[in-house]
């Protein structure tokens, strides 16, 4: 069930033409990973942007069929753990076609509806004509006041998004931002939370903060990281779902076997593109495990950093705060 989801981890790299430039002053810089191959910093960013632009429009349809569907309970999960509550201002980084941002939509409406529920019970003296206008006026605002902002820097993406939320009615609340993850175009201190799922695996400078780690360039820190952390507020959490490293060995084995043999070939019969899922393969095995990922979190100033492992470490919810 693995790889899915290249998921959003499109979002965040500066497209070669027509997408949002890079931060200016990044050069093609030092050599990092594509998967398993070796390439610039540039080059990384123009062909993970291709990826995604390539199977957007098969993009949720191999979701469910590289994970028979567990994806949508991972990330049914990371709302739960979220817990948002009606006012929340939500940043879904690399939120390609509106998976985190239609289930915060719909818990937020759960929370409210609950909450109107025990409102009229207090007033058991009131009209049904005072109830009912009550009622209405509340139910006009059924996220109160809550609003999420989708940001990827993936045009071809946004646009299924967009197509997406229009078919299944979804408008009150939501916006869609072309943006680069490492540069978002947001002031500071401005969300509540900041989610980012299946994503942060492209980052182009999560890879320059492995290589510092290895002790093989100067130190630097995540840019997207860092642009979490502006973009919150003082106690704003950070919420990241991401491919992980399995502990078990045996049931790793058959992860590898399922994620290099299956995956692609089904890349190919379904999205008629293997290259994009092979790739997707490999740059989960090039992600750093849970605490590695942990301490950069940690590094880029977030406290009460943890994780919590599904699926035996297939992905981790990571989860930090700006204090």
């Amino acid at each position: 069930m693995a790889a899915v989801l290249l998921c959003r981890c499109r979002a965040l790299l500066s497209r070669p033409a027509g997408a949002p430039r890079a931060r200016r002053g990044l050069a093609a810089g030092p050599e990092m990973h594509f998967g398993f191959q070796t390439v610039t910093e540039e080059e990384r960013r123009e062909k993970i942007y291709q990826v995604f632009e390539n199977v957007a429009k098969k993009y949720d349809v191999m979701n469910d069929s590289m994970t028979l569907g567990i994806h949508r309970v991972w990330k049914d999960i990371l709302v739960h753990k979220m817990n948002p509550c009606p006012g929340t201002l939500l940043l879904d980084v690399a939120g390609g076609t509106g998976d985190i941002a239609f289930r915060f939509i719909n818990y937020v409406r759960s929370v409210r509806k609950r909450q109107l529920q025990r409102k009229l019970k207090h007033h058991q003296n009131l009209s049904w004509q005072e109830i009912f206008e009550s009622y209405q006026k509340d139910e006009f605002n059924s996220l109160g006041d809550s609003q999420v902002v989708v940001c990827d820097i993936n045009r071809e993406m946004l646009k299924v998004g967009k197509q997406k939320a229009q078919h299944l009615g979804y408008s009150e609340g939501l916006s869609w931002v072309l943006g680069n993850a490492e540069e978002l175009p947001f002031d500071d201190d401005k969300f509540d939370v900041y989610t980012i799922a299946f994503g942060i695996r492209n980052v182009t400078r999560i890879d320059l903060v492995l290589l510092y780690r290895s002790k093989l360039i100067t130190p630097a820190l995540s840019q997207a990281l860092q642009e979490a952390y502006r973009v919150l507020k003082p106690g704003g959490r950070f919420l990241c779902l991401e491919f992980s490293h399995v502990s078990n060995p045996l049931l790793s084995r058959l992860y590898d076997l399922y994620s290099f043999q299956v995956i692609p070939v089904l890349g190919e019969v379904i999205a008629g593109d293997w290259r994009s899922y092979q790739y997707l393969v490999e740059s989960i095995r090039q992600f750093p495990p849970q605490e590695e990922l942990k301490a950069m979190i940690e590094d880029a100033g977030f406290f009460k950093v943890d994780y919590e492992n599904l699926n035996f470490g297939i992905v981790a919810i990571h989860s930090g705060f700006k204090l």
